[in-house]
This record gives C-alpha cells, sequence and structure tokens, in this order.
C-alpha cells in the first residue's frame, strides 16, 4: 500500500513515464483520482510538431489499474489488476501540453466489490479526455480495466 504522495512520486519516476515526460500532478484522497499531465517536448513530439500519439496512449495506460489496486489495498484485500484493453480516438493534433483527469466514483467502488465476492473478477470500461491548456479534448481513451483476487484467495474463498 501507497500513500498518496508515494504514489504520485514513484508513478512519475517510473522510467516509461519518466521518459515519455508523463508526470503525476495529483493524486486524490484514497487513490480515488489523479491528474496526469503530458509536456510538451521535444522527446513528446511527432514529425509535425504535435504529440506523439503513443505518448497520449501510454498516459492513459496504467492509472485506473493502478487506482484500484490501491483501493482495494486500503481495504486490506490484495487483487491483481491489469489494463485488459484500450482504444483512442484522437480528435484533433495535440499543440499544447496535455492533461488527463481520472476519477472513481462509490458506485464505481461497489460495483467492483460485488462482483469480485461474486466471480473472483472484475471486468469494467472507463473513459479519458486528454485536454490542451484550452480545455479542448484531443484524445479520448477508452480503457478496460481487469481485476482479479488472487488464484489462492479464489481457493480459500473471499477476502472480504
Amino acid at each position: 500500500m501507497l500513500s498518496e504522495r508515494q504514489g504520485k512520486w514513484l508513478l512519475s519516476l517510473y522510467p516509461t513515464l519518466l521518459f515519455s515526460r508523463i508526470r503525476i500532478t495529483r493524486v486524490g484522497p484514497g487513490f480515488r483520482s489523479c491528474t496526469v499531465r503530458i509536456a510538451r517536448s521535444l522527446i513528446t513530439r511527432n514529425l509535425n510538431g504535435t504529440t506523439f500519439g503513443g505518448t497520449i496512449f501510454s498516459a492513459a495506460d496504467p492509472f485506473y489499474a493502478v487506482m484500484y489496486w490501491q483501493i482495494f489495498a486500503r481495504r486490506g484485500i490484495r487483487v491483481q489488476t491489469w489494463l485488459k484493453s484500450a482504444r483512442i480516438e484522437y480528435l484533433k493534433p495535440a499543440a499544447t501540453a496535455l492533461t488527463l483527469e481520472f476519477a472513481l466514483t462509490d458506485e464505481d467502488i461497489a460495483r467492483a466489490v460485488r462482483q469480485l465476492e461474486r466471480e473472483g473478477r472484475f471486468i469494467r470500461s472507463h473513459s479519458v479526455e486528454a485536454v490542451d491548456r484550452r480545455g479542448d479534448p484531443c484524445a479520448v481513451i477508452e480503457t478496460e480495466v481487469y481485476l482479479r483476487l488472487p488464484r489462492a484467495d479464489q481457493r480459500e474463498g473471499s477476502t472480504f
């Protein structure tokens, strides 16, 4: 289990995110929200001078899975989390830094609890926008998160 501050810094320093100039600027209380920023730089520019699409895609990859993982860790429940699939729609070229806002509601968490209790796994899609400095969306990313109880926990019964 990580504190919000530890999570913010560990994720920001994770090499894949660090070298892509993806920075976590805020982790909300209990990991229920997260703000991510993609800086504009020589490293993140494509041939047209706008932000490389792969960088935008990378900025959406781990956050919902990490948020669920930490929320359940705070409840003393071990879960394994992955990004199962993702789809991105580029709406316009990203000519400025981008911001992505991730958030989980009480209902998202309650739904996960119910399904983990019943089936030992949970799959849920979440959408996030990458917005430029003017607040215009440049891309919409649909991520599908997969959670499951570790195999040993499933055999021994629920940890709830």
